[in-house]
């Protein structure tokens, strides 16, 4: 089938999904308010809460909910034809992560900007919170220490990646005094940093930067886990101005002029997809569709990890109520942008169905590879560019945004012990540096404790992000659905997609279950159960809560 084919089908449909469904979901169920005074503006301090341009926090929060994950996912579930993945990713942005997304936003904002876990005290209770904040921690441990194992795996297999980089991030200090000191136009600030931004690219394959074979005892892989973390550290600890903005602002422009090079090169070279619609040919060990399909595609159908940024940070810096739909629905478009660009990539950058399935002879294979591999292909052939420059331009991207969620990931984790201080009086975990040291150290010692020196212990507990992740955005529905019963508004726009999600997770954790009992890994199995129980307690307390409203309803009528 022709690219072109799937590529306008899938935006099209994103398309309408804003224009129609965003719209009709922020004025009837959302009832957002231009009104409402923002925590923003209640609550500003400079460092944490600062009112923001919609474009700019819209900039933010699409790459920080967008990492590696849109790319990784879609490219490993290509294993199960192109349809299936496709189909998910479309319905999943539409009715799904754009909700959710704009949910948590608004259920946040209307909270103090708590995070949705502090949330589920007060809608729900406090045995519910306790359990949600568990759920919450495990998946930002997750994040934090394996995006740190990508990135690096990144900078040392692609060198020429590292200049442009690291040099963004002076490009985003640049570009954060050029809009709140200077107050430069906002226009002539994007030209002059996406102009830097693309000259790093160009100057990072004729200056390739290797770290040495060994600094005491650690490999070049463990010396960029350490320098990430301690880069996190810092950032984290930044006004959100200097750096967090600009720099997450001017990836996103990059992001999109990449999408719009792929997208583009799809148009003029119009490739065709040589992988089967659905591939009923799997390799040996494949796991079954379902209910994989939907924990494997995360980000760019749906993540519980968007739930975390939408209350964490985004909602910290809303201007007015009213962006909401822009900034959290829209940023679910730009993600899901991403995930079709990435089945694009993986399923038409390769010449023939049989080097197709040489690409994928295991299930896990593909991923990251995969797309920059076919991405460059495709950008190559279409464009005329180099394919080393191609090569370089989707590096850099991948590394841009996981290292953009990264930044974000730690100062979530900084605000998660925060929040834990306040709930249980602990003074120490209420200070910022405590708080982030706590943070940033709980991710070194999980990378550094379980997987030596290679630093990569945070792949340990990766076989279960899709299933923990994928709970976590259906408990965050589930919370949303409960605040708009007691809102009295319609319910089943949220019920649904959270009624499918923890079926298919649930589902998909069963299936862990016998996974790991087989295999004999015990830690893992332990840890399976306790999510799975901690999701059953918090849907129960949520049930209960959503029957008491209904009693008091009905006596009061």
């Amino acid at each position: 089938m022709s690219a072109i084919i799937v590529l306008l089908a899938g935006l099209g449909a994103m398309a309408l999904g804003y224009f129609v469904y965003s719209k009709f979901i922020a004025e009837k169920i959302f009832q957002l308010d231009p009104d409402y005074r923002t925590p923003a503006h209640e609550m500003e301090d400079g460092v944490d809460y600062v009112p923001t341009n919609r474009f700019i926090l819209w900039g933010h929060h699409f790459t920080s909910v967008a990492g590696a994950a849109p790319i990784v996912g879609p490219a490993i579930a290509v294993i199960w034809g192109w349809a299936p993945a496709f189909l998910w990713v479309i319905l999943g942005t539409i009715f799904f992560a754009g909700v959710h997304d704009a949910g948590a936003i608004w259920a946040s904002v209307r909270n103090k900007a708590r995070s949705i876990g502090a949330v589920t005290g007060d809608v729900v209770g406090a045995r519910a919170r306790s359990l949600f904040m568990i759920v919450i921690f495990l998946v930002l441990l997750m994040v934090n220490a394996v995006f740190a194992v990508v990135i690096a795996s990144l900078l040392v297999n692609n060198p020429s990646a590292v200049i442009p980089a690291w040099g963004a991030i002076v490009v985003a200090l640049i570009i954060g005094q050029m809009i709140y000191r200077w107050r430069i136009n906002l226009l002539t600030v994007s030209i002059i940093g996406v102009v830097a931004l693309y000259a790093l690219i160009g100057i990072g394959p004729n200056v390739p930067v290797e770290l040495p074979a060994s600094v005491a005892g650690l490999p070049p892989n463990s010396q960029w886990i350490i320098l990430l973390f301690l880069y996190a550290g810092i950032a984290s600890l930044l006004p959100v101005w200097i750096l967090l903005q600009p720099r997450d602002y001017i990836n996103g422009l990059q992001l999109f002029i990449g999408l719009g090079l792929v997208y583009a090169a799809v148009l003029l070279s119009n490739p065709t997809i040589v992988a089967p619609a659905y591939n009923a040919d799997v390799p040996a060990g494949t796991p079954s569709l379902i209910p994989l399909l939907f924990v494997t595609i995360a980000c760019g159908a749906i993540s519980g990890f968007h739930g975390l940024v939408s209350s964490g940070t985004t909602s910290k810096q809303i201007n007015r109520e009213t962006d909401v739909r822009f900034v959290g629905y829209f940023g679910a478009i730009g993600e899901g942008c991403l995930a079709l660009a990435a089945i694009l990539a993986t399923t038409a950058g390769l010449a023939t169905l049989g080097e197709w399935r040489e690409m994928y002879s295991a299930f896990g294979e593909g991923g990251v590879g995969a797309f920059v591999q076919g991405g460059a292909t495709i950008v190559s052939n279409g464009t005329g560019l180099s394919e080393a420059i191609a090569v370089t331009l989707l590096t850099v991207m991948t590394v841009l945004f996981a290292g953009t969620t990264m930044d974000t990931g730690v100062r979530l984790q900084r605000y998660i012990m925060q929040e834990w201080g306040n709930i249980y009086n602990i003074p120490m975990l209420k200070s910022v540096p405590v708080s982030t040291v706590v943070a940033v150290g709980a991710c070194v010692a999980l990378a550094f404790g379980a997987g030596g020196t290679d630093g990569t212990g945070g792949m340990l507990l990766w076989p279960l992000f899709g299933t923990t992740n994928q709970l976590l955005a259906g408990l965050t529905l589930l919370v949303m659905t409960v605040i708009i019963v007691r809102l009295g508004r319609p319910m089943w726009f949220t019920l649904i997609p959270l009624a499918f999600l923890l079926t298919m997770t649930t589902f998909a954790l069963l299936v862990q279950l016998r996974t790991f009992y087989e295999a004999g890994d015990w830690f893992l199995l332990t840890l399976d159960v306790i999510i799975l129980v901690a999701a059953v307690l918090v849907l129960l307390e949520c049930v209960g809560t959503l029957r008491k409203h209904f009693r008091e309803a009905r006596t009061a009528a």
